[in-house]
């Protein structure tokens, strides 16, 4: 059960059935916690490794719709790990301040410093899926900012950065469902937004608006994953996989020996 990077230049359906996986094919709840439980404890060892060699950072950029677990998916997967080493970031409606700087300042701001892992909950391309599908912005100002996002994201790895993208694809139906129980639980009053019904209704809008960008943004560099993310658990697990596979490749070192090391001992023998 792996995700597979989106080609470039790949246009997806992003249909409500890509948004689980297939009859039969979804493990049970106890293999899925048990799993996760194993893939965090691997994310652990290498963010900690990570952290102490000091020389590159890992960004997790997720997107998704209204109500698709950005908030669930950083609490299970990255919860357990040492804050030390982590950030979140999540990125609102720009305040008036940012609105006079290019779209992409407060998101190179906010980059992951070398030695820990930075997750984006929404990012840079908010500017190219909600200003577009708002029509907050002309295409002809929307349009040249996914090469810019490119660019940007280039430079980021030139830098010591490897790069994450995760698209979490929710259905219709369930996106329904989980708007619905945030009006059904006291303790989820406050993560309802009128506003999220407006975005709903603009679905068709989204799906396209998505389509395009993954096509453009996904690169060998930095590629995209679309997660289905109907399935709590099974979305966890595979955004768990695919950041403990990346740390692994990334094979971070923890510094060696000072070379004053026998001096330093005997001197805390002392």
């Amino acid at each position: 059960m792996r995700l597979p990077p989106v080609p470039p230049g790949t246009l997806l359906a992003l249909s409500d059935a890509d948004a689980k996986l297939p009859a039969g094919q979804i493990p049970a709840k106890s293999e899925l916690r048990e799993e996760l439980d194993r893939l965090t404890e691997r994310i652990d060892a290498r963010q900690r490794a990570l952290h102490a060699e000091g020389t590159r950072a890992l960004l997790v950029v997720l997107q998704g719709r209204d109500a698709s677990g950005k908030d669930g998916t950083i609490r299970k997967v990255f919860g357990p790990l040492d804050p030390l080493g982590v950030t979140a970031t999540s990125f609102k409606v720009p305040s008036e301040w940012e609105l006079r700087h290019d779209f992409l300042w407060r998101v190179h701001a906010a980059a992951p410093p070398r030695g820990s892992i930075g997750i984006f909950n929404r990012s840079h391309y908010e500017d190219v899926l909600v200003v577009r599908v708002r029509r907050l912005a002309s295409e002809t100002v929307w349009r040249p900012r996914f090469e810019q996002i490119n660019d940007f994201e280039r430079i980021l790895i030139e830098n010591g950065t490897v790069i994450l993208k995760f698209m979490l694809h929710i259905s219709r139906e369930e996106q329904r469902e989980r708007l619905q129980a945030r009006l059904e639980d006291s303790e989820k009053y406050w993560k309802f937004n009128a506003g999220d019904l407006k975005e709903r209704d603009l679905w068709a809008e989204y799906t396209e608006a998505y389509q395009e960008t993954l096509a453009l943004t996904s690169t060998a560099l930095a590629p995209w994953y679309v997660v289905p993310a109907d399935e709590k658990r099974v979305r966890d697990v595979l955004v768990a996989r695919t950041v403990a596979e990346t740390l692994e490749r990334m094979d971070p070192r923890y510094p060696g020996p000072p070379p004053e090391l026998e001096a330093l001992r005997k001197a805390v023998a002392k």
